[in-house]
């Protein structure tokens, strides 16, 4: 008889996501126990109970899914869970608050599809949300150089501390944008775009972004209008605009469910895997 695979959704919201659930039920999951309101100081034993019911091969049908809307939230829950386990007894982890890992993959790879990235100039604006630091930090590991854009100095600034405390060598600029004329200023000379914003908030102009003339691939992740880059269109895949490749948020999901299924589906593969935003990556990588 099959060992069945029981995937351990620990939610940090009050509501777990629908969103997540759905898509570990579409990737096959036998079983989902979903947790809400996970703090770090109750991982442990939510995971001991997942690591001494099943031992030997079996526990590779074990594995444990970090969500919520807060990824600062999301990475002392994840760090929490590998604290948590001691020697060969562990299970295989997931972290993607947000869905801010596989979003980012998917962005990024797609971009990566027209454009060497090493080398690249690109501008995140939303760059210090959950997808928009996980882009830039995707992108830094890749030697592009990134423009890491927010309504605040400080919070860039932290971004980008953030990422380089992981990249030493990475290429970071921290970017204010309060004004238009600040944008266009941000924008000059570089190849990539990314908007990564809250839902309903448009980033780009039409104008800024066609009079941006070195600007070649632009992705939008924002589904809910208005649109972060104005003038594309939610299910945009590929198609030109003047000069730009662009994609809308749609264009970049189907590519981010396959990741995430994949990724999903690899935690019963094996006991000890760890998938932080590099390893999403590396999946996404294997599949375009």
């Amino acid at each position: 008889m099959a060992i069945p695979n029981i995937l351990i959704q620990l939610d940090t919201d009050e509501q777990v996501s629908t969103f997540d659930s759905v898509v570990a039920i579409d990737s096959n999951v036998d079983h989902l126990l979903r947790h809400n309101c996970v703090e770090p100081l109750a991982v442990r034993e939510l995971v001991h109970g997942a690591m001494f019911t099943r031992g030997g091969d079996a526990l590779k049908n074990t594995a444990i899914f970090v969500g919520g809307s807060d990824i600062l939230d999301g990475e002392e829950v994840f760090d929490a869970v590998r604290n948590s386990f001691f020697g060969p007894v562990r299970v295989s982890v997931m972290l993607d608050s947000g869905g801010c890992n596989t979003t980012a993959s998917a962005a990024v790879l797609a971009a990566a599809s027209h454009i060497q990235l090493e080398g690249a100039t690109a501008l995140v604006l939303g760059g210090t949300g959950p997808v928009g630091a996980r882009i830039s930090r995707l992108l830094a590991r890749q030697g592009t150089a990134v423009r890491v854009a927010s309504r605040k100095r400080d919070r860039a600034e932290k971004t980008c501390e953030n990422i380089a405390a992981r990249i030493p060598d990475a290429a970071l600029d921290a970017v204010a944008i309060s004004s238009e004329n600040d944008l266009i200023s941000a924008i000059e000379k570089a190849q990539l775009v990314f908007c990564a914003g809250a839902a309903g908030v448009q980033l780009l102009p039409t104008s800024v972004r066609e009079a941006a003339i070195d600007l070649r691939v632009v992705i939008d992740l924002n589904a809910v209008p208005p649109h972060g880059a104005e003038g594309i269109a939610v299910h945009d895949r590929a198609k030109s605009y003047g000069q730009a490749i662009c994609y809308g948020a749609v264009g970049v999901g189907g590519m981010k469910i396959k990741i995430h299924k994949t990724a999903l589906r690899s935690l019963f593969e094996q006991n000890d895997l760890l998938l932080d935003a590099e390893e999403i990556f590396e999946i996404g990588q294997s599949l375009f």
